[in-house]
């Protein structure tokens, strides 16, 4: 199996930070580069939408995450890119759709997801994306 990239989607949330540590392991052992796709909440997408969040708030709070990927990933390379995993205006989108959407675009190898539990936790975006991801993907996919 050829890997080129994996993708692992974030979110801030401790499930989503053991999947880097996967998807670091998988880069690491076929020399390839991890992409860490930073994803915003219902609430955060909401807030940017009415303008009652400070934009130098929400990138703190991505460069944070981001920092904590890069603290994992050590010599494996990274980049990364954030979007909403959610839409105010578009209803089909959600974590799971903008995971595959950005897996296509960047031509991933393997994706790796966090498993978590639904919890309401209003920073854990990713809770039910595994599900999608792993029914609808067509590369590779590692839910832990």
């Amino acid at each position: 199996m050829e890997i080129d990239t994996v993708l692992v989607p974030v979110d801030g949330t401790d499930a989503a930070m053991n999947a880097v540590e996967y998807g670091v392991a998988i880069a690491d052992r076929y020399e390839a580069s991890v992409h860490a796709l930073y994803l915003l909440g219902e609430n955060a997408a909401k807030a940017i939408d009415d303008g009652s969040i400070d934009a130098t708030a929400v990138a703190d709070r991505g460069k944070n995450v981001m920092d904590g990927v890069r603290a994992v990933a050590g010599d494996v390379p990274i980049d990364h890119s954030s979007a909403c995993g959610f839409s105010i205006s578009r209803l089909s989108q959600h974590p799971g759709t903008v995971i595959l959407d950005v897996a296509e675009m960047l031509d991933v190898g393997f994706v790796v997801v966090p498993r978590q539990p639904v919890t309401g936790d209003s920073e854990a975006v990713i809770e039910k994306a595994a599900e999608y991801v792993l029914a609808h993907a067509s590369q590779p996919v590692l839910s832990v």
